[in-house]
């Protein structure tokens, strides 16, 4: 008996199947991880996580996009296999099922060598960590058994117990996506958070202009608009939402006040890119924690005080 003969169309399909698939499921694993990590933040760590700043986003509109892809696929696949039983010998399918359990099998394996290699070592075994390993295993295992389970046939023997493996795979991803709307929260509320990210950014700035302005001049600005200086600094920055000014105001000789009005309480790590690496403005006269631009929802004035042995006037 001749065996069947592998189409454009079987080759496509299930390629797109398979890419779908493997970038569905690296998707949810990346996204409870980063459920994980906010959770149970690093106690080691210097800064806590930043929801808005991870790929929480990336990986729900990839389980969104891709795991629909993927089961629409195999339902063209099984519907040609109805009608054409040797469409289930083809190499294509062969290979692909079996390149997948390959890929399982050796996640389970260096999962357990990671966490064995840890034990060993006499690392502490947080819950984080823990809980990532158990996410490998558990998605790792279920793949491969999934998978095994195909190359034998069993769903074929067993339609009814596929549809509920079927509806399960899809409860489970609403699950997972659902979680991710407590944590970043609705679309909306995300662009509200990214606005007053930006609005971070921008006060950090002002408030290096600022200290440049009195290093030159060893005074204050008087105004905001005593900063602008097309050769020095560029345009001041404002508010991205409402497009005003943010406020400025002198409170002493050495000490100002920046203000901003936020939309929701800051969460995570709220120092600047461009700036984390420049020695901060005393509060106080002491040098301030990285989180010193934390701030509530509505108007909130951050109040800074220059000191002089951290930025010495330049003419000296």
């Amino acid at each position: 008996m001749d065996k069947p003969k592998t189409t454009p169309k079987d080759f496509f399909l299930w390629a797109g199947a398979m890419v779908a698939f493997y970038w569905s499921v690296i998707a949810t694993i990346f996204l409870i991880f980063n459920y994980i990590d906010y959770t149970f933040p690093n106690a080691l760590a210097d800064l806590p996580v930043d929801p808005y700043a991870s790929g929480i986003s990336n990986e729900m509109a990839s389980i969104i996009v891709l795991l629909p892809i993927y089961m629409l696929l195999v339902r063209f696949i099984r519907r040609d296999a109805a009608r054409d039983p040797s469409r289930n010998e083809i190499w294509v399918r062969r290979w692909m099922l079996i390149l997948t359990l390959f890929i399982a099998g050796v996640a389970i394996a260096v999962d357990l060598i990671t966490l064995l290699t840890t034990f060993l070592n006499g690392e502490e075994l947080t819950t984080s960590f823990l809980l990532k390993v158990l996410v490998i295993l558990l998605v790792a295992s279920g793949v491969f058994m999934h998978f095994i389970a195909d190359l034998k046939g069993y769903w074929t023997m067993f339609p009814d117990r596929k549809r509920a493996v079927s509806i399960g795979v899809a409860v489970l991803a609403v699950v997972v996506i659902g979680s991710g709307f407590f944590i970043v929260g609705t679309p909306a509320q995300a662009r509200l958070a990214r606005f007053d990210s930006q609005k971070v950014n921008d006060l950090q700035s002002i408030q290096y202009q600022v200290v440049n302005y009195w290093q030159a001049k060893q005074k204050l600005p008087a105004t905001i608009n005593d900063l602008n200086n097309s050769l020095a600094y560029g345009p001041i920055a404002t508010d991205p939402q409402t497009k005003e000014s943010y406020v400025y105001k002198a409170t002493g000789t050495l000490s100002f006040q920046l203000c901003a009005t936020f939309n929701v309480q800051s969460r995570g790590n709220q120092q600047s890119v461009m700036y984390k690496h420049t020695i901060p403005v005393s509060v106080g006269g002491e040098v301030p924690p990285p989180d010193n631009w934390q701030h509530g929802s509505g108007q909130v004035c951050f109040d800074r005080t220059i000191d002089p042995s951290f930025y010495p006037p330049l003419n000296k």
